[in-house]
């Protein structure tokens, strides 16, 4: 992939193409080149958010391919307005509407 990924990509990526086995948190850090506690926390927002599973000290990717599916076509779509917008253009043109349903 020849753009810049985000910490949670790199994360969301590595999980997926490694999802034949569950992983420690200290693994991921050091595979991937990151600090430990942004893994940790971007981790446990992931968890809330049912993309992963957490079991002991082990993390895995979620199994239900449709909620990672639309995850990416969501991730895609706010990459995408942003990249048109910009993140500050975006802020001004946000209604009360989407205010209520963010």
């Amino acid at each position: 992939m020849d753009e810049v990924q985000n910490t949670t990509e790199r994360i969301v990526l590595f999980l997926d193409e490694n999802d034949e086995r569950a992983w420690k948190v200290a693994t991921i850090t050091d595979q991937l080149d990151l600090d430990t506690d942004a893994v940790s926390a971007i981790l446990s927002r992931l968890k809330e958010r049912e993309l992963v599973h957490h079991k002991a000290s082990y993390w895995t990717i979620t199994d239900d391919e449709e909620r990672l599916q639309a995850a990416y076509r969501l991730h895609r779509h706010h990459k995408n307005a942003d990249g048109q917008y910009g993140e500050e253009r975006l802020e001004e043109i946000q209604t009360e509407d989407m205010e209520e349903i963010s």
